[in-house]
Formats: C-alpha cells, sequence, structure tokens
C-alpha cells in the first residue's frame, strides 16, 4: 500500500561554504531521501557561497544524474557568510514550510527531519534540531544571550531548524534584514519547540565573534545594562574621588590643581571611552539595518534536473 505524502509545500536551504565539496553530495543524497519519501512537492535551494573547491560543479554533476525535480543553486557574487547566504535562500524559497541547513554536519539520524515536520504540525512556527552537548564558546554566549534576551525561549545550538511562512512573514515585518536568523524567530512571539539529539556538533570556520557581538547588541538587553553598570560604577568612583579630594585638601598640603586634574583624566574619560565604544557599536549597526538597501549580492541562479 502507498505511503500517503504530505500536501504542503516544502522547501529545503542549504549552506554550501568553502570546503564542503566531499560533504554536499551526501548530504544532499540524505535531505532529498527524506524529503522524497515524505512530501509530494517540495524544493532544494543550494547556496554557493562562492566557492572554488569544486562544490557547485559537484552538485550539478549529481543533480544530472539524480535527480528528477528541479535543484536551484544560488551563485553569491562574493563570499558574504553563513547569514547573509541564508537570508538569500529564504527570499528564494516559496514553501509553506522552509527548511534551514546552515550545515552540512550530519550527528543525528535522517528521520529527525520528518520528525521535526511533525512538531511543527502541533502548532510549532520554529522547530530546532540541536545536539545536548554544546562547544564552551557557544554555552557561555548562549548562556548571556538568554539570560539578557526578552523572549521566553531560550536560544540553544542547533543543527537545523524548520520554521514556517508565517514565521518568516513575521520576521520580516518586523525588520528586512535579519543578522541572525535564530535571535530573530525567538524574539518572532511564535511558538518555539526543541528537539535533542546525542552527540555535538564540530567547531566550523565563521565570523562567530562579530555575529555574537551583533546578536547582543540587537536582541539582547546586554548593552544597556553594561552602560548601566559603568554609569554606576563611575559614579561610585566619583564619590570615592571626593571624598579623597577632600580629605586631602584637609589634612595634607596638596599640589594645587593636581588632585582635580587626576579626577578627571582617571574617573572622566575612562567612562566616556567606554560608553563611546557602546555608542558606536549601535551605530554601526543602524547604519548597517537602515541606510544599506543591499541585504546580499547573488551573481546568478541556475536551475539543476535529470
Amino acid at each position: 500500500m502507498a505511503k500517503n505524502k504530505e500536501s504542503n509545500f516544502l522547501s529545503a536551504v542549504v549552506y554550501l561554504p568553502e570546503g564542503s565539496a566531499d560533504r554536499a553530495v551526501p548530504f544532499l543524497r540524505m535531505l532529498h531521501g527524506q524529503l522524497e519519501e515524505h512530501f509530494k512537492q517540495y524544493e532544494i535551494i543550494c547556496v554557493d557561497d562562492r566557492c572554488t573547491d569544486g562544490t557547485a560543479e559537484t552538485v550539478r554533476r549529481w543533480a544530472a544524474e539524480n535527480l528528477d525535480k528541479p535543484l536551484t543553486v544560488l551563485h553569491m557574487s562574493l563570499r558574504q557568510g553563513r547569514e547573509l547566504c541564508m537570508n538569500a535562500g529564504l527570499d528564494a524559497a516559496i514553501g509553506d514550510f522552509v527548511y534551514e541547513f546552515d550545515t552540512l554536519q550530519t550527528p543525528y539520524a535522517p528521520e529527525m527531519i520528518w520528525q521535526a515536520y511533525e512538531k511543527a504540525l502541533e502548532g510549532n512556527d520554529i522547530v530546532t534540531v540541536g545536539p545536548e552537548k554544546t562547544r564552551a564558546f557557544s554555552h557561555l554566549f548562549y548562556r548571556i544571550f538568554n539570560r539578557f534576551s526578552r523572549s521566553a525561549y531560550p536560544l540553544t545550538t542547533d543543527a537545523f531548524r524548520l520554521v514556517s511562512r508565517r514565521a518568516i512573514n513575521r520576521v520580516h515585518a518586523v525588520s528586512e534584514h535579519l543578522p541572525y536568523r535564530k535571535a530573530a524567530y525567538a524574539a518572532s512571539g511564535l511558538r518555539v519547540a526543541a528537539l535533542t539529539f546525542s552527540g555535538r556538533l564540530a567547531a566550523e570556520d565563521g565570523e562567530r565573534l562579530d555575529l555574537a557581538a551583533d546578536s547582543l547588541a540587537l536582541y539582547t538587553a546586554a548593552g544597556y545594562k553594561l552602560s548601566l553598570t559603568v554609569t554606576v560604577g563611575m559614579l561610585l568612583l566619583t564619590l570615592a574621588e571626593l571624598v579623597y579630594t577632600l580629605a586631602v585638601a584637609l589634612t595634607g598640603r596638596p599640589i594645587e590643581g593636581w588632585t582635580t586634574t587626576m579626577f578627571v583624566l582617571t574617573v572622566g574619560f575612562s567612562g566616556v571611552f567606554l560608553v563611546l565604544t557602546l555608542v558606536i557599536k549601535y551605530l554601526s549597526l543602524l547604519v548597517d539595518l537602515v541606510f544599506r538597501r543591499q541585504k546580499y549580492l547573488v551573481e546568478s541562479i541556475e536551475k539543476l534536473q535529470k
């Protein structure tokens, strides 16, 4: 008896970074098998982040020999990183639900792709699938993020996620540019569910530090809390310096003007420079989000099919 397949149209966006020529085809073979087994209509969108190691050619040969349905490859004009490439893929996707695969690692069972969809049918607009164990840097970042985030759903490391069309429309209604998709989904107010698997993801090269700083500034109150802490600390130092100045003036023979000069230099400017650093960071983010209308650069779009 033939298995009944789901009628919802599914999109799967796959990020292809430099150095993924050997991993791309095994991953796409696994993904295609899962989608073909469970869904009537689907599309796979690969985003080629200007790979120079033959990744695109490898995917092209495999698609020409094995796929009956078209596979879309977005060739980026230059290397733009994981987040911008995934945003380009999301804009090209037309599915009712969209899988986001921003890593080709597969420490999870392939069946979890279908399990994520089943979880979404329970009323969850965002379903994340991640490992039970995380690396030290990721653990520290998510702990700080969740501590200062206003989201009801904590962020964790994930291998892939499934988002509904409503979730995509919601986050784009808030901001046209998504510097960090995971944080935008968590802050959307929609229901989020998490599935976990044993194991962990290996470390990958990327712009993790810049992305972490941007995410904390945009989606949490960490910057405000830090500036408030600095302000309170400067106030306490000012009061302590005032007491010291009065004590020296009443009990000793200070050099005229030395105490007040040191007060201004050591206390005032240290606080000003730190606060200016925070202000500059926020201003740079505003420039990127408001004045840069071009979010990413796509060189060409290629449709591949057997």
